[in-house]
């Protein structure tokens, strides 16, 4: 009989994730939940005898660390879309194979950009510190009045698999596409989108702007004072993708001095620790970073961790290589 390869998972997943990975892997889990340090994931490694390493966003794996590895350790999977919390440079360099889980973070994701969207077109957070606030207040037809998404621009920013899907939804509720990447898409992944081959382009087209760009030197700050004054003014701003594309001191005054209406965010520089200003501003709609926080897709994002071992170890390409 040929023995299980033997995984270490570094938080604890899903019970029918665990359960998946039991029926075909010596697992070596954590159920503590704890972030492990690199010394505490180098002695599970190595006291495991591990093959293969699934880890989470809160894992950095670093140059250091993954230089540190055991020559037996031939896989890492990471159970998220994002990849900047790896090295690749490093991994690769050591032969270590990559994989990830991007396709099942897609539904999800979109639907809370369309939240956090909708959430600031509506001042949904004003009024629901008022009612919090044992409150109601007295009619009236013209204090703090929201705005309707038909009939509006939304410029995304980037549009992969989750810039797609937000179109898809936005088209729902009357709203015109445009976008702006590094390269324009074939017609029909544009599916009617205009195409803008300058962020300047975009943002002044648009009234709301969703950012859907990976972590890159390219995009990190690209939303900042210079791009924020070419929205107009009253615009709004989703952030779903990655924190470090705002320069955070940028966005808070453009909030604070009423330039922009209003922001959804779901992600910040630095998360789990955010700039606590953001608090102080009723027109910032704030989340931990849930875009995937669904009983579905976190099951499936294991479901598809566990697809990418499973290939791995059956002598084929994992079907979601990083590459």
């Amino acid at each position: 009989m040929t023995a299980k390869p033997r995984l270490v998972i570094t938080r604890r997943l899903p019970p029918s994730v665990e359960a998946r990975a039991a029926s075909l892997f010596e697992v070596l889990s954590n159920p503590e939940d704890s972030v492990l340090t690199p010394d505490q994931i180098i002695e599970r490694v190595e006291r495991h005898r591990a093959d293969a390493l699934l880890v989470c966003l809160t894992d950095r794996m670093d140059a250091a660390l993954i230089g540190r590895l055991p020559a037996g350790l031939r896989i890492i999977v990471t159970y998220s879309v994002g990849t900047n919390h790896l090295d690749l440079a490093a991994a690769r360099q050591r032969g270590i194979t990559l994989a990830y889980t991007p396709d099942a973070t897609t539904e999800a994701t979109a639907d809370l950009a369309m939240l956090l969207l909708l959430s600031a077109c509506r001042r949904a957070h004003e009024h629901q510190a008022i009612l919090r606030s044992g409150g109601w207040g007295a009619w009236n037809a013209w204090d703090k009045l929201g705005t309707d998404p038909g009939g509006k621009v939304l410029g995304l920013v980037g549009m992969g698999r989750i810039g797609r899907a937000v179109a898809k939804r936005a088209k729902g509720f009357g709203m015109t596409i445009a976008y702006h990447q590094r390269n324009r898409l074939s017609p029909d992944l544009e599916d009617g989108a205009v195409f803008h081959p300058t962020l300047e382009a975009l943002f002044r087209a648009s009234r709301i702007v969703s950012l859907h760009t990976p972590s890159t030197p390219e995009t990190m700050g690209q939303i900042n004072r210079r791009s924020l004054s070419w929205l107009p003014d009253g615009a709004i701003l989703i952030n779903t993708a990655r924190g470090d594309q705002v320069v955070d001191d940028d966005l808070i005054e453009a909030l604070r001095q009423g330039r922009l209406a209003a922001a959804g965010l779901d992600v910040f520089t630095g998360e789990p620790d955010f700039d606590r200003r953001y608090l102080e501003l009723p027109n910032a709609t704030l989340l931990p970073h849930i875009g995937t926080s669904t009983v579905e897709t976190r099951d499936q994002m294991g479901f598809d961790a566990i697809a990418n071992l499973d290939d791995f170890f059956s002598g084929r390409q994992p079907r979601w290589s990083v590459a």
